[in-house]
């Protein structure tokens, strides 16, 4: 997957958690680790939007806070531009951080309560630019007219505004600093349907506007088609393909992908045909093999003896299953 055309690779990639309670637990059970990210490999072409998908708990909203070095890596590198962020000291992390910027999914807790609209877009200028007065002031009120929000919101507090209003202003708060890579983290989860549509729309506007380059996390498959160039799909920890988002909506290759797909069928026997039977496995101390294998439809002896790895099978495919 290595590529000089890559601007974010992530190469083996991986955050454990060790969950063991106290001596007797560990006496009982031993030692317990919970596999939030195992081995991810992930890349994004500069002014492009990768979208990654997944059932809740599969480690997405996990993989955006390693890229922005919000929780350390357990193992594994994230080259930016060329610069392994996992190798950074805090003060060098402090740096790029205005060159990778995080929205987060739920527009009502992202936002200070106590501090005025002006103070939460202006802290980053104050921070890394050392704005002050006048000169800050005239940015913010800039980056509120990008977003489509007006001059007079600039003194007003959060909770003076709508769940569809809240997020523009944490966007605008994003992309205060120009940055050049922009991680949703299920950025209209939180929205009405309408607003959805309208802060989608905003986010390609954006792109178009100031080049940027989006990692967009989402568990909606319609949300991902709108705004994505590829996607990657998520399970248990592990990505199990990623394609061209044609090739993943017109030809899914992984069991995991189809099931998803399949959701946006009508006819009920087809949705049974590639539904997924039983519970997600545990990411603790998960089983040797295809984390997929007691749910998949064709599940294979050898699926519970080798770890699949993903494989191109052409055309710039990736796919994590012993059937390909």
């Amino acid at each position: 997957m290595e590529s000089n055309d890559d601007f974010l690779r992530v190469k083996d990639l991986g955050k454990y958690f060790d969950v063991s309670r106290g001596f007797i637990s560990k006496l009982f059970y031993g030692n317990r680790t919970l596999k939030a990210v195992d081995r991810v490999n992930l890349k994004i072409t500069k002014g492009e939007t990768l979208g990654l998908v997944g059932e809740s708990g599969c480690g997405k909203s996990t993989i955006a806070r390693l890229i922005t070095r919000l929780i350390e890596p357990t193992f594994g590198d994230i080259y930016f531009q060329g610069t392994n962020l996992a190798s950074l000291r805090p003060e060098e992390m402090r740096q790029m951080r205005r060159h990778i910027q995080m929205i987060f999914q739920d527009p009502f807790t992202s936002l200070n309560p106590r501090k005025k609209i002006a103070t939460i877009i202006g802290m980053p200028l104050a921070i890394h630019y050392k704005m002050r007065g006048r000169e800050k002031r005239q940015r913010v009120l800039e980056l509120l007219q990008k977003v489509g929000m007006g001059t007079e919101h600039i003194d007003r507090y959060p909770h003076e505004f709508s769940g569809g209003q809240r997020q523009r202003l944490a966007i605008a708060r994003a992309l205060a600093l120009n940055p050049d890579l922009v991680i949703c983290d299920e950025p209209v989860s939180a929205l009405d349907v309408s607003i959805q549509a309208q802060i989608l729309n905003l986010f390609r506007q954006l792109q178009d506007e100031m080049g940027l380059t989006y990692l967009f996390i989402s568990h909606d498959l319609v949300v991902v088609k709108h705004i994505s160039n590829d996607v990657a799909v998520m399970y248990a920890g592990k990505i199990v393909e990623l394609a061209s988002t044609e090739e993943i909506f017109d030809s899914p290759l992984h069991p995991y992908t189809r099931a998803l797909l399949s959701s946006r069928f009508e006819d009920r026997k087809e949705r049974e045909k590639y539904a997924m039977k039983g519970e997600i496995i545990s990411p603790i101390n998960p089983p040797h093999g295809c984390r997929l294998q007691k749910r998949c439809p064709q599940s294979q002896p050898c699926c519970s003896e080798l770890e699949p790895e993903l494989k191109d099978v052409g055309n710039g495919h990736y796919v994590a299953c012993l059937k390909n």
